[in-house]
């Protein structure tokens, strides 16, 4: 029994020894490890501190857009730590790291938690970085999320450990950290939110600055003031948990009401601003870069932007709409064969309301909506002389359960028959829904959803009429797709980025894919000219007529209205546009001539726009052949249709049958017509045609 207990105490001493010398070693490389640091920080000395350089933003034709490259929008001042309130100095470094004058640099404590909660998340939920860290952090314009960039966040930590004070360090983290809406630093802060300066801000005011630099576009009480006040309440709590202030003071604080400074200089917005933002928005989204790198990384984005046609919309826009209405407008023009967008309108004032209404708002499409539904309707067998009745009747839905009745525009019907081509020129309500029941309510949402609209659509027979509420930019995308030959269209705002260094870091890339038929795309995009074509007036006049006088080449588009929206949507093969008019609360539109502004609108702008752009027409793809039809009943015309229209078919369902209605003394004549050139003058529509 002796013997085996020395042997086991033989054994323990043996492990402590080794566990002595392991130590040791540990201790001494450790000590190395620090000391190496040290020596790496002292030797490079303190690290420069780099100057933020200006992100400059380009048109399409290589001149700056002005507002953008001049001031960029941005405040700077660099004030001593003796002339920064003390409540933001508290603020600070309770919500961003409490233990700042108490570690080297790194929160090891803190670091190790990060990683322990990102491993039960499974997913990167908490963030370890000291007020140095950052610091280090922001004195870099690469933001990426790389192992290289953090070793370099890592050394130039030591750097300004080893060079530097905590005083010194907490100053210039002050001085550099962004803030939101272009003010960097507490003083350009304090200033653009409390217009006062960062020695003169309460308690309160602090806590609110203190918790914007997180996440500036989220929690910026100028974007969402309730977040912006949660965000708040945890500053003041972090304070209290630090024994800084008193649950009283907490509550105080957060209770007292803030007084916002809103007289804001923000007249570097104020070429295409709309648009602009569209452009930051898909630098986050589509480059993957963050706010602090937009704004100060030395970039050089190249946009899509014609000034020429933002200017021609913007010019339009203020001519046509009363200046006294209340009534809000967006546009959006972008060529379909690219994408490019070269004009943006998103509002009347980017001062008063900055609220995109192509990329943000969502509106009811009205008839607009049915190009789509004619587009699957041929898909599934109708042509462009297929014929029903138009008539008032209710339809029955939802397994007989409800009913709906739509009505024509003034109540206007047929009560006969038309045919497709009339229809969606006249935007007969009756016909759209009866289309829409035929194939199936679904159709309808499946064929939506495969031109590109993202918005959640409701399978019900009013959806033939668009009742469905979608985003101008998707409707657009859609056009263009049309009269791309069903190519799919991305609206495209950036060109290429040049970094800081002049390296092309992002190049836009036009990837085609054939989404929707090539035959049906155009036969649909043709069907789309009729509503400028008085040849297809029937029992009411077509949709275009009031603009027709003034158009000067063939268009494709389609009108819609409901009794909150107005849109007019058109293209040629050069240029797509969207119109679209309303109020931002849902008013409806009860002025005659403020349902006609989205027309005139277009027109003005397609003109103007294309005024110095050749003529170049739609080209037929194979499978598609012309006929010249009467437009009353869909039959192939003869020399006695005194207004017989170039229509176009899909091979094969071309009609075959001869009009008999318009020959003279009620005689039938059945006699082959031996080709197109022995039709009649067409006048100026018709001859339009030699582009397509």
């Amino acid at each position: 029994m002796e013997l085996i207990t020395q042997e086991n105490l033989d054994k323990t001493r043996r492990w402590l020894r080794a566990i002595l010398v392991i130590g040791m070693i540990l201790l001494i490389l450790f000590i190395i490890f620090i000391a190496g640091l040290i020596t790496y920080g002292k030797a490079k000395g303190p690290p420069p501190l780099a100057v933020p350089q200006t992100t400059i933003f380009y048109a399409q034709d290589g001149k700056t857009i002005i507002g953008e490259s001049i001031h960029n929008g941005e405040n700077r001042y660099w004030m001593p730590l003796s002339e920064i309130s003390q409540e933001v100095i508290e603020a600070t470094i309770s919500i961003e790291d409490r233990k700042f004058y108490n570690h080297y640099g790194f929160d090891v404590k803190r670091i190790v938690g990060a990683i322990i909660a990102d491993i039960k998340a499974m997913a990167k939920v908490q963030g370890a970085s000291t007020i140095s860290q950052q610091y280090a952090r922001n004195l870099f314009l690469e933001h990426d999320k790389t192992w290289k960039r953090k070793f370099d966040e890592a050394l130039y930590t030591v750097r300004l450990e080893t060079n530097y004070n905590k005083d010194e360090i907490l100053e210039g983290y002050l001085n550099t950290i962004y803030y939101g809406h272009g003010a960097y630093g507490i003083e350009a802060a304090a200033n653009y939110y409390f217009n006062k300066h960062a020695k003169d801000l309460t308690l309160e005011e602090a806590a609110m600055l203190a918790g914007i630099p997180k996440a500036p576009s989220y929690y910026s009480p100028f974007n969402d003031e309730q977040k912006a006040k949660t965000r708040q309440k945890i500053v003041l709590q972090s304070m209290e948990n630090n024994n800084l202030i008193t649950e009283a003071e907490v509550n105080k604080a957060f209770e007292t009401p803030l007084q916002f400074n809103t007289d804001h200089d923000i007249t570097h917005k104020q070429i295409a601003p709309y648009f602009q933002d569209a452009v930051k928005l898909a630098l986050k989204d589509v480059v993957k870069l963050d706010e602090r790198t937009i704004e100060l990384g030395g970039l050089r984005i190249y946009t899509t932007l014609d000034p020429t046609a933002q200017e021609i919309a913007e010019t339009n826009i203020a001519n046509i709409i009363n200046p006294k209405s209340e009534i809000q407008v967006a546009l959006m023009s972008m060529e379909p064969k690219t994408g490019k967008v070269r004009a943006l309108v998103g509002g009347r004032d980017y001062i008063k309301s900055p609220f995109n209404r192509v990329t943000q708002a969502e509106r009811m499409p009205g008839s607009t909506f049915k190009p789509f539904l004619f587009y699957a309707a041929l898909e599934n067998g109708f042509t462009p002389s297929t014929k029903m009745r138009s008539e008032p009747m209710n339809f029955p839905y939802d397994e007989g359960r409800a009913v709906y009745r739509p009505d024509n525009y003034n109540n206007y019907y047929a009560n006969d028959f038309i045919t497709m081509a009339q229809a969606l020129a006249l935007s007969d309500n009756i016909y759209a829904v009866k289309t829409h029941m035929f194939l199936g309510v679904n159709k309808l949402v499946e064929t939506a959803k495969q031109l590109g609209i993202t918005s959640d659509l409701t399978a019900v027979p009013s959806l033939a009429l668009g009742t469905s509420s979608v985003k101008m930019m998707d409707m657009v995308k859609a056009y263009g797709m049309i009269a791309n030959g069903g190519i799919s269209v991305t609206p495209i705002f950036i060109e290429k980025v040049v970094n800081h260094k002049g390296e092309v870091i992002y190049r836009s890339k036009r990837e085609k894919e054939q989404v929707l038929d090539p035959a049906l795309a155009f036969v649909t995009a043709h069907l789309m000219t009729g509503m400028f074509d008085k040849k297809l007036n029937s029992y009411t006049s077509v949709t275009g007529q009031s603009i027709a006088n003034g158009l000067t080449r063939l268009y494709a588009g389609k009108s819609g209205t409901t009794k909150t929206d107005s849109w007019m949507i058109g293209f040629t093969p050069q240029l797509v546009t969207g119109v679209w008019i309303g109020y931002d609360r849902d008013e409806t539109i009860d002025i005659v001539a403020e349902r006609a502004y989205a027309k005139r609108i277009w027109a003005k702008y397609m003109e103007e726009a294309l005024q110095d752009k050749p003529f170049v027409g739609f080209k037929p793809p194979k499978g598609v052949v012309p006929a010249y039809v009467d437009p009353a009943n869909g039959l192939l015309a003869t020399s006695d249709c005194k207004n017989a229209r170039l229509t176009y078919f899909v091979e094969g369902t071309e009609p075959t049958e001869y009009c008999s209605v318009h020959l003279p003394n009620g005689e039938e004549k059945h006699e082959e017509k031996e080709g197109l050139e022995e039709q009649p003058d067409k006048g100026w529509f018709e001859r339009i045609f030699k582009w397509w």
